[in-house]
């Protein structure tokens, strides 16, 4: 279950969750170039990366990234702030998600109207399964929907215990601007009508899963009931899927006994980034 931390002081510091706040311990395995990572809190080998490898504790990464955003953006950008955590792979794995309810724009189609509210996720790793990534969103309020804006919107790093915030204090200097122009953009997909679209050939050309574009259709149909029928509509079915892995919208994640949903979601969103990017869509929305 991910953790939710509510931050009422206009500060964006919160307290790193206490299953996050260990240090990382590596010991040599009997293969010469592979080594153990520990949690050294519990004792708990927690993966096997190669001897080269090194990484920060996560509690020094997030304060970093939660540091960095109290010096570069307002009082009144940070007021409310929500932090969400999530983890996956015995706490190897781990997101903060921060939601600025401040930072807002409306979007506006035939049948209806939402707030979205920017985003900021950090991810990190420390067995070997991830590079330190920040990327920038949004949130839908009506329903929750999260987020992310593509491949272009992400800043990436090798995970070393050296990790750098330049380019991460240069993209959030500027992220408030380009979440007002992802915003101007939602609002241009609102007004784009489909009702003379195939949207299922659509689908297929786009997810390449017959299963898959079958349920997404469904999903499209229950966002038109609401949002219209508008490339919108289809964007919220892509994030809905994101969101959420239940009888709400038929995604299910299978059980595999691992602590890998959040991860899951997680690879959820940035496969949705990818269908935006995708030929089909970006042709839709140049039409």
């Amino acid at each position: 279950m991910p953790l939710d931390i509510i931050n009422e002081n206009n500060n964006i510091i919160c307290d790193v969750p206490f299953n996050l706040d260990f240090n990382v311990g590596f010991e040599p395995t009997l293969v010469k170039d592979k080594k153990y990572v520990i949690n050294q809190l519990t004792g708990e080998y927690i993966g096997v990366v190669g001897n080269s490898f090194n990484c920060a504790n996560h509690s020094d990464f997030f304060y970093g990234v939660q540091n960095t955003m109290s010096e570069n953006l307002s009082a009144d950008e940070l007021q409310g702030a929500k932090t969400t955590w999530k983890t996956s792979r015995n706490n190897a794995w781990a997101l903060m998600d921060v939601t600025l309810p401040n930072v807002t724009a409306e979007i506006v189609t035939s049948k209806h109207q939402t707030t979205v509210s920017q985003r900021v996720i950090a991810l990190h790793g420390i067995d070997g399964s991830c590079s330190n990534m920040v990327f920038f969103g949004a949130i839908d309020f009506f329903c929750t929907n999260g987020m992310i804006r593509g491949e272009h919107d992400k800043v990436r790093r090798k995970n070393t215990a050296n990790f750098s915030m330049d380019r991460f204090i240069a993209d959030l200097s500027r992220s408030k601007q380009d979440f007002y122009a992802q915003s101007e953009r939602l609002q241009h997909w609102a007004t784009i009508d489909l009702s003379h679209i195939n949207v299922k050939d659509l689908l297929d050309g786009i997810l390449k899963s017959d299963r898959k574009s079958e349920k997404m259709f469904t999903l499209y149909n229950q966002e038109v009931g609401t949002r219209g029928r508008n490339v919108f509509s289809l964007y919220s079915a892509f994030t809905n899927y994101a969101t959420y892995a239940d009888e709400r919208n038929g995604f299910n994640l299978r059980n595999t006994g691992n602590d890998t949903q959040a991860m899951s979601m997680f690879n959820r969103e940035h496969e949705v980034s990818k269908w935006i990017e995708s030929k089909q869509f970006k042709e839709l929305v140049a039409a």
